[in-house]
């Protein structure tokens, strides 16, 4: 999960960014592909208010999808299965569940579940711009949606998931959730 966006020096001509992450308990600044992800592009457009389009638990929720998405290896196979064997059997036998670690399998059910809770209806545009990085218009061609149908939708997809997903952490060095305020404690 991205935490903050921040321009790269002298990347004048690529759309490098850094970005401070979370990993391992601790803030770490790393470098990003600004324009690999269309939910980076439109985090970053602004509303006629002047506000972001997506607040950062919809956009955290949607990274957060498309790291469990590729985790769980469900991309498809766009070229030849080279580690499965020559003779004997099938070719594709050896893609099943039982290959998978259990990092994968568990990411593959998060994503089931995450997908669940958002419903068929909405589901599909999160697969398609959070998982496959299609961008926006490319949506609305496919599905022959009318013109900028496709940012209404994602957008209450991107809620639904950041509602799934819970609040972010209060405190993220430990990682603590809570409902209450700043300085909260519940009594025994």
């Amino acid at each position: 999960m991205v935490d903050k966006y921040h321009p790269a020096r002298g990347t004048r001509d690529r759309n490098i960014g850094l970005a401070e992450k979370m990993m391992d308990g601790e803030m770490r600044v790393v470098a990003v592909n600004l324009s690999e992800s269309p939910l980076a592009t439109l985090m970053r457009r602004k509303g006629k208010d002047g506000s972001a389009m997506l607040s950062p638990d919809e956009f955290n929720a949607g990274e957060r999808l498309r790291t469990d998405f590729t985790r769980g290896c469900l991309m498809q196979r766009v070229s030849a299965n080279w580690s499965a064997a020559v003779s004997g059997g099938r070719r594709g036998a050896h893609d099943g569940a039982a290959n998978l670690t259990e990092a994968a399998l568990s990411a593959r059910m998060r994503v089931e579940r995450a997908m669940a809770a958002v419903g068929p209806e909405l589901s599909g545009v999160l697969i398609d711009v959070c998982c496959f990085l299609k961008g926006i218009e490319t949506v609305e061609l496919e599905r022959q949606w009318p013109a900028r149908s496709a940012k209404v939708m994602l957008k209450a997809a991107l809620g639904a998931l950041a509602r799934h997903y819970g609040p972010a952490p209060v405190n993220k060095a430990s990682g603590i959730r809570h409902w209450g305020a700043e300085g909260y404690r519940p009594s025994i």
